[in-house]
């Protein structure tokens, strides 16, 4: 990467950085570092413009405090696909490059619009899926589940009707309707390959833990 691309990549990553102060735990800066690390390992192996991921890696969760303080209701990645169009404004980026960061932040939660299109978007997606599997997967899902408030475990409810934000909306609950399903998702080969021991990892966790959970280990 050359002195300029590395210098709008810093700048990009300041101004990102400052809007983290008040975020929560689990998706807080160090996910994007994570984001961000995993973005340049799959980006380099799948050939990607890494000026473009790793910027929309620096960028992809800026609008997700808005998502939380709105309990679910707002998309983050809608909201900080706009975020960064005003931020990326003044940036000396191509209008190619500008529109591929903005659409892979859009298109990195593929909820909703259009799935990633471009090489970069895949990445981007790849990787912020990636963190929420595996032992970092299982990390942050409890630790998503307690900034809720949310118990342990609520066995004597079907869990996967269980309110999203609610007291039982568990770490087990994340797994079960979220993470047990980013496998299949995933777009590019180099992050298959991950994504498969990873979710090996994370199934043997739950079983366990459920086998614990009811005396049974």
């Amino acid at each position: 990467m050359n002195e300029s691309a590395a210098a709008i990549l810093s700048d990009i990553r300041e101004k990102a950085r400052a809007l983290f102060s008040q975020a929560k735990g689990s998706h807080d800066w160090d996910h994007t570092l994570r984001v961000h690390r995993l973005c340049r390992r799959i980006g380099a192996a799948e050939g990607a413009d890494l000026l473009v991921t790793e910027a929309a890696a620096y960028l992809h969760d800026i609008g997700r405090g808005h998502q939380d303080r709105a309990n679910g209701t707002l998309c983050h990645a809608e909201k900080g696909a706009a975020m960064a169009r005003k931020m990326l404004a003044a940036c000396p980026l191509s209008d190619e490059r500008r529109e591929n960061i903005i659409h892979c932040i859009a298109a990195h939660r593929f909820r909703r619009g259009a799935p990633p299109r471009t090489v970069e978007a895949r990445v981007l997606f790849d990787a912020d899926k990636l963190d929420a599997i595996g032992a970092v997967g299982v990390a942050r899902a409890f630790l998503f589940a307690g900034e809720l408030g949310a118990r342990l475990h609520s066995p004597e409810i079907d869990v996967a009707q269980a309110k999203a934000y609610s007291i039982d909306d568990t770490g087990y609950r994340e797994y079960l309707v979220k993470l047990s399903r980013i496998r299949d998702r995933i777009l590019t080969v180099t992050g298959q390959h991950l994504a498969d021991e990873r979710h090996r990892f994370m199934a043997r966790f739950f079983d366990r833990f459920l086998e614990e959970y009811e005396g049974e280990r």
